[in-house]
């Protein structure tokens, strides 16, 4: 049977992860970047070039792109509101899981006529309907959205995958074909790369990281452009995301001191609530070997050095227990008590969604931490 590569698209990666651990002037960020394994950046900012521009209802949106050490080439959008004088603060928003590595940061732009109907299926499913990148920069900020390792411009090839996604692949597609159902390239392609996300984690262990360290090296170069763009000031940072996108924007503010405020929203609980009922339901972004035994999940908005933190609790939200996350709210109070306003924790009722609530909450908030308009 003839082999194919388990990590097309990627084939210079192990030649790149000898690169030294990220490191910091906190001991304990050295250590959860030790645990997650996530390379140092190269010296410098990734350098970037503008694609396309267009302006959609108010909002200028430039397509860009830079090239990382590995891998395929970077895309990313950025929005801004179409008139605007001086410095923007920045956001770095970043994108669910969803289990759709087809799509990218697509999903939280909207590019007018030129939207794929499948971007705005996701869209109307998770998020409201609402582009979350034009919506902030409505509210006077630049928002960053990239698509980082593993998704969009950065997923994997599979076009001819390995021998067990292989195999996972042809029972999905049996499957399908006894509901008459026809699997379109971008459903195949998800299905497919739900299980090939077990490979990449073995071969990121294999190469000393993991797939939430790969991911959060990719999310420190993206921030690292946005701090550089001519229209940022990079003085007033924030991060934020929605249930996987709100795990890496945790994980971000707890490695990058830029960071001043973070929004986390359907991603919170305690580790050991998740025991034995609710492990499948979550990724390799959350389930890295080591983390647990080190920090509770909570605990690692205390690594950030100057962020204020707003996370956002849906009530219903079927991929977390109810006492997991009432578990992880009141530890986070007590981990902020010397220091309350560096924590708000917020509860909506309703499930995995991020709301138009859940957005209205978190542009005010960064508008009060970060002084937007």
């Amino acid at each position: 049977m003839k082999r194919h590569s388990a990590i097309a698209g990627y084939e210079d990666w192990p030649a790149a992860s000898g690169r030294p651990r990220h490191r910091s002037s906190d001991g304990r960020v050295d250590l959860l970047a030790s645990i997650l394994g996530v390379p140092a950046r190269q010296p410098g900012t990734p350098a970037w070039s503008v694609l396309s521009e267009r302006v959609v209802d108010g909002v200028r949106l430039k397509e860009m792109s830079w090239q990382l050490p590995f891998g395929p080439r970077t895309t990313a959008w950025l929005a801004e509101p179409e008139h605007h004088d001086g410095g923007l603060p920045g956001l770095l928003w970043m994108h669910c899981h969803a289990g759709n590595k087809f799509l990218g940061a697509e999903r939280l732009v909207d590019c007018g006529t030129e939207t794929a109907p499948s971007v705005r299926r996701l869209q109307e499913e998770l998020y409201e309907g609402k582009a979350v990148a034009n919506e902030l920069a409505r509210e006077g900020f630049a928002v960053l959205v990239h698509d980082p390792f593993g998704w969009g411009s950065r997923r994997f090839n599979l076009d001819q995958p390995p021998p067990r996604t292989a195999e996972w692949l042809s029972a999905k597609q049996a499957v399908w074909e006894a509901e008459g159902t026809i699997a379109d390239t971008e459903t195949a392609y998800n299905a497919a790369a739900a299980f090939h996300e077990n490979t990449v984690a073995k071969a990121a262990g294999i190469l000393g990281t993991s797939f939430a360290g790969m991911v959060a090296s990719d999310d420190l170069a993206a921030l690292a452009v946005l701090r550089s763009l001519p229209t940022v000031d990079p003085t007033r940072i924030g991060t934020g995301g929605f249930s996987g996108g709100g795990g890496r924007a945790l994980i971000l503010a707890a490695l990058a001191p830029e960071v001043r405020a973070c929004v986390v929203a359907c991603m919170m609980t305690t580790f050991r609530s998740l025991f034995p009922y609710y492990l499948e339901q979550h990724s390799w972004l959350l389930n890295t070997p080591g983390l647990a035994r080190t920090f509770e999940w909570p605990e690692l908005t205390t690594l950030a050095e100057q962020a204020r933190f707003l996370v956002q609790f849906a009530a219903d939200d079927a991929l977390f227990p109810s006492d997991g996350m009432r578990e992880a709210d009141e530890l986070l109070k007590r981990l902020f008590t010397d220091d309350p306003r560096r924590y708000q924790g917020t509860w909506n009722p309703g499930g995995h969604i991020f709301t138009a609530e859940f957005l209205a909450g978190a542009a005010y908030f960064f508008s009060c931490e970060l002084q937007a308009r």
